[in-house]
């Protein structure tokens, strides 16, 4: 077992004071020879590993016990180096000069640069360059090129706080760089450019109205909000089951008092049969809900609030070891389908909707 070092560094707010400084270049260095970093980025905490080698890839995959085949993104700190691991088109530079440095990563046709393992055999590679400045920095300290699914045993919420990092990769990997807690809490928007017209497979930050001001034409991948499309997932995080807590999960979506009354009255049953169970409200509901443990997510006047709360939420729930969850359901739209689509991963699409 290894002996994961925890070294704290600036938030994203501020960049890295000189001996923060030193920490993130010994960090690049450990990538540099083919070992594994945890670090912030203004969306979740990633594991990072050297892009462009095979057996660092491989040891993501082991560290998270992730599928093989389940693609990582690639980041980049400066946009010349976009060409070593992806065939560019115009699209690309629309997207970055508009979006990066940012949390949005877009698919292209890769290099030979970039092996097979870290793009799960395929011919496209995701890149993104993240704002993070220590994010950046280490990108650069470890050559330009990080590999860095998020920091997560495979399946279980993503972090936005270094200390589920540890939870889920001491022992796993070599450092974990602490920059407090994250900016924005869900994954970047991927949007796939190898495609006419270019196609959003996963909701994030950047909406499809703010790519559309870019590109014109967008569309949004049916699989996102929906299980039973058929459709094969072509980018990181599509195929499999993700975000998810230990306890059940399921959403109720209708009327505003008709999922309070819904979630109070199977919240009371599931108790009496020996549950611990848990709530998902909003500022504005919270004080409705009789439960063991209820929390709030955030507001419904503010989505960005929802985001940044909701893995940390989820992995409380954890903490307080809550075995039958209810969510309030959200909208489908602008970044409301972000936080929808995270929350049907983690609810493996249980939902329960009141007419």
């Amino acid at each position: 077992m290894l002996q994961t070092k925890i070294i704290k560094v600036s938030g994203e707010s501020a960049s890295p004071t000189p001996r923060q400084e030193e920490a993130i270049r010994c960090a690049g260095e450990i990538l540099r020879q083919g070992g594994l970093v945890a670090f912030p980025t203004e969306t979740v905490y990633g594991l990072g590993g050297d892009a462009l080698n095979k057996d660092s890839s491989r040891k993501i995959y082991e560290a998270k016990g992730r599928p093989s085949d389940n693609p990582l993104i690639v980041h980049i700190y400066r946009m010349e180096d976009l060409p070593v691991v992806a065939q560019v088109n115009d699209a690309a530079v629309k997207i970055a000069e508009a979006f990066w440095p940012g949390p949005l990563t877009m698919i292209l046709p890769k290099t030979e640069r970039v092996p097979a393992e870290t793009t799960g055999g395929l011919g496209t590679v995701a890149v993104r360059m993240p704002s993070h400045p220590v994010a950046q920095k280490l990108i650069a300290c470890a050559g330009g090129f990080v590999a860095a699914p998020s920091a997560n045993a495979s399946g279980k919420p993503s972090p936005t706080l270094a200390k589920y990092v540890a939870e889920d990769m001491m022992g796993k990997i070599e450092m974990i760089l602490d920059g407090g807690e994250v900016g924005i809490g869900l994954e970047s928007t991927i949007i796939d450019l190898t495609v006419s017209p270019p196609q959003i497979l996963r909701p994030g930050y950047i909406t499809e109205a703010m790519l559309q001001q870019v590109l014109e034409e967008v569309d949004t991948d049916v699989t996102i909000l929906d299980e039973n499309s058929g459709q094969a997932p072509r980018a990181p995080g599509m195929k499999y089951r993700h975000y998810a807590p230990k306890g059940e999960l399921t959403i109720v979506t209708g009327d505003a008092e008709k999922v309070v009354e819904y979630i109070n009255l199977h919240a009371k049953q599931n108790s009496m049969s020996g549950e611990k169970v848990g709530v998902i409200a909003t500022e504005e509901t919270l004080h409705c809900y009789q439960a063991q443990v209820v929390k709030s997510v955030g507001s419904r006047m503010d989505e960005s609030s929802i985001a940044h709360h909701l893995y940390r939420v989820l992995r409380e729930l954890d903490d307080e070891q809550v075995t039958c969850i209810y969510s309030e359901g959200f909208t489908a739209e602008g970044f409301g389908q972000a936080i929808m689509n995270r929350l049907l991963k983690a609810a493996g699409h249980k939902v329960i909707t009141l007419e």
